[in-house]
């Protein structure tokens, strides 16, 4: 899958008055309404754009130029990768009913009883798909959007509990991302180390084959501990085997990652094969492509319910890409990151300020990818100077930035996979507010520990010894 790395950059910074606490307090009063809210159960991200509105307020209020300040604040809104993104999960959530009304769900339901696999089985089963997925497509958000509106209704069908099986579905997803070779995650951290991504990856297996068997064990426990969905109660569960095609528009949308299609195309063709499919099989009506009510002046169409389903975490981000840029034309990151590098004395010691600059970096920008080319520099000399192997530079970005974004509820992972589970309402399947998807990523948490382990030496002498350091004429 093609990936655009590129971000546009205000080159015109902006002073706050209080110095830095003033870029800061727009992030604090964003994160503490975030959290509040996420606590007290929000329903989805909707409930996060008056706190995102009020710390733009904020922001404006002790911006000394606020002209400069608006002009970041829409430069931020408009980049490349913001629109990419929009469009992405709208083509994707469009698919997403698409497979809901052709029977998909049910299918998945029909298959599931046929071989027993129960609710504890289709956790760990969601689970092993999304890790397959996420390895083939390299994104964690092509990944949600394709397997969640798919598996959260039939394992809440099927009784599985909601937050684990939400925990498996971007547990799955944080694989892919950390491992997977064509992940921007992973590509964006090895190159900016100047390592080649093959050895890389190969690096990475220490680390994950762990947090797999760790996340496994989790989900296990949790799916067989916790009370599951109550409505596979209400009556016996058959489902119907019809929508079995419909699995080959999530394998052509698959397919067509791997030959490296960019995710628009993936996702365009995808939804393109699936309409003209349903309707041969005769399993898409004719009246769910457009059908107008004339009395009310209103249009309806499962792309319409589709794009509806999207609108949230879309507005979101457009918002929180606006607030991020703010910070980054402050120049508070080059300040941490020169703070950090100045105290690197040892090695152990620069592997700790390595973490904690990009662990600040994307807990503040939001944006992992961001975060790591923020602190690349600071990385490259620092790891440099004092002999530590730039794969494991690499490994120790990827590790960091593959926990936070995939923990906290205002990450856009996290409001994602809980945006995803509004997909069971039309079968009356609750939704998971973001803190639970945090919470059951068990495979975040392992990579948690990981880290920990990391900084206390584990894997150092094994990267010493692999790996190549590429010129900058091969990036």
């Amino acid at each position: 899958m093609q990936v655009d790395l590129q971000e546009s950059e205000t080159k015109q910074p902006i002073e706050f008055y209080a110095g830095m606490f003033g870029a800061i307090l727009p992030f604090i009063v964003f994160v503490i309404g975030v959290v509040t809210i996420a606590l007290s159960g929000a329903p989805d991200e909707r409930g996060f754009w008056p706190v995102l509105i009020l710390a733009l307020a904020v922001g404006l209020l002790l911006a000394k130029d606020k002209s400069t300040f608006c002009v970041t604040v829409i430069e931020g809104m408009s980049q490349r990768i913001v629109m990419i993104m929009i469009t992405a999960w709208m083509l994707a959530s469009i698919i997403g009913v698409l497979m809901s009304i052709t029977g998909f769900v049910e299918a998945l339901i029909w298959l599931s009883v046929k071989i027993e696999l129960g609710e504890i089985g289709f956790v760990v089963a969601a689970f092993l798909i999304c890790c397959v997925v996420s390895l083939s497509t390299g994104s964690s958000f092509a990944t949600i959007l394709i397997c969640g509106p798919i598996l959260f209704p039939a394992g809440g069908f099927l009784g599985a509990h909601l937050p684990t099986l939400a925990g498996a579905i971007i547990g799955g997803a944080t694989v892919g991302d950390f491992i997977a070779p064509i992940s921007d995650t992973t590509i964006a951290s090895a190159l900016s180390q100047k390592v080649q991504i093959g050895p890389t990856v190969q690096s990475r297996i220490k680390y994950i084959v762990p947090a797999v068997t760790i996340a496994l064990i989790g989900y296990v426990v949790s799916a067989g501990l916790s009370e599951g969905s109550t409505l596979s109660s209400h009556s016996e569960l058959t489902g119907s085997p019809r929508g079995l095609p419909m699995l080959l528009v999530p394998g052509l949308i698959i397919l067509l990652f791997l030959r490296g299609k960019h995710l628009l195309h993936g996702l365009l063709m995808g939804l393109t094969f699936g309409v003209v499919l349903g309707l041969v099989l005769g399993l898409l009506p004719v009246g769910k492509l457009i059908s107008l009510d004339l009395d009310n002046f209103t249009a309806q169409s499962f792309v319409i319910d589709g794009i509806n389903r999207a609108v949230g975490i879309s507005f979101f981000t457009i918002l929180l890409m606006g607030l991020v840029a703010t910070l980054k034309a402050s120049g508070l990151i080059m300040r941490l990151v020169m703070f950090a590098e100045k105290r690197s004395k040892t090695r152990q010691h620069a592997e700790y300020w390595i973490s904690g600059a990009v662990g600040g970096a994307v807990l503040l920008t939001t944006h992992s990818i961001v975060a790591i080319l923020m602190v690349a520099e600071f990385v490259n000399r620092t790891g440099e100077r004092m002999g530590i192997h730039g794969q494991r530079r690499a490994n120790l970005l990827s590790l960091v930035v593959c926990v936070f974004p995939f923990l906290l509820p205002y990450f856009i992972p996290v409001i994602l996979m809980a945006n995803t589970t509004q997909s069971g309402k039309e079968f009356g399947i609750e939704a998971v507010a973001p803190l639970q998807v945090g919470l059951y990523n068990f495979v975040s948490w392992a990579l948690l520990i990981m880290v920990i382990l990391v900084l206390f030496g584990y894997g150092r002498n094994e990267e010493i010894k692999a790996g190549k350091t590429i010129t900058n004429d091969q990036i």
